[in-house]
């Protein structure tokens, strides 16, 4: 495979030659799946909606930010909530990393009165649009920790505490909408999305729900691939072979994949995946 600036090409072997014997729709068919695979994930970001909440001693405005995939049908938009201060934290973030990189783009300038006017806040709307439009078109800045916690951490971090909790339903129902939006925008580093399919392989398990909780750790599994120094490797195979064993599944490979990477890797009593998980997102 060839890969150029992030798209993946099929090598020329493997694409159909001219002496194929492939129907005309049957070629269409598969050069549509080709072109699919080249595309890399491409999100188009929406100020919904405004509100202004007021608590005891502050007043400020809530912007309902929509996230959506273009170029397809997204039934799994993302709908989250930030304050101004949330942005001018993300501004400041990635002032120190990538100065050079965003001097171009413009950020909405924070005033001292005239915040909560009707005028104001659709002129806000429309530049907090641009400016997450214009963040995303930066490569490295779309990748960096920074611009996806942004939009992932403080639900990430309300899931976590409520899996420490003990209150699994209640962090599913968190995962269930961050996980696609995490997935899209940790495209380019799946391993970014191992403790959150974890994190729902435990709170599926832990409500009785063994089929749902291997299905979110096949997932895990294949975002870690064959890397077992990894901290969730040998967790995650011990914790997938007894729920392969519980579902009837074949188990055997699974338990044989860990005790080859234990061989190779010795060490001393490891923390359980639920061990691993509730330590994710502490601060």
């Amino acid at each position: 495979m060839l890969v150029l600036k992030g798209a993946v090409l099929p090598d020329v072997h493997s694409s159909p030659s001219s002496n194929s014997n492939m129907t005309t729709r049957e070629l269409q068919e598969y050069w549509r799946s080709e072109k699919c695979c080249w595309k890399h994930v491409k999100l188009l970001f929406e100020i919904a909606s405004a509100r202004i909440e007021e608590r005891r001693v502050s007043k400020f405005v809530m912007y309902q930010i929509v996230v959506i995939q273009t170029g397809s049908f997204d039934s799994n938009k993302a709908i989250l909530e930030r304050r101004y201060s949330d942005f001018e934290r993300l501004q400041k973030k990635l002032l120190k990393t990538f100065r050079e990189e965003i001097e171009d783009v413009v950020f909405p300038k924070k005033l001292l009165v005239g915040n909560f006017t009707e005028e104001m806040i659709s002129e806000r709307k429309l530049a907090l649009k641009e400016y997450l439009r214009l963040l995303y078109a930066i490569r490295c800045v779309r990748r960096s920790r920074e611009f996806i916690d942004f939009l992932t951490r403080p639900e990430l971090k309300e899931a976590f505490g409520c899996l420490r909790a003990g209150q699994y339903a209640k962090a599913l129902d968190i995962l269930v909408r961050v996980v696609p939006l995490q997935e899209k925008l940790t495209s380019h580093c799946p391993l970014m999305l191992v403790p959150s399919l974890c994190a729902m392989l435990v709170c599926h398990r832990d409500m009785e729900r063994p089929a749902e909780a291997f299905a979110a750790g096949e997932r895990a599994l294949q975002c870690l691939q064959a890397r077992e120094s990894h901290r969730y490797y040998a967790p995650l195979l011990e914790a997938m072979a007894r729920l392969a064993y519980a579902l009837g599944k074949d188990f055997v490979s699974l338990q044989e994949r860990l005790e080859e990477s234990q061989l190779r890797k010795p060490a001393l009593r490891g923390f359980t995946l639920k061990e691993l998980t509730v330590q994710e997102y502490l601060y």
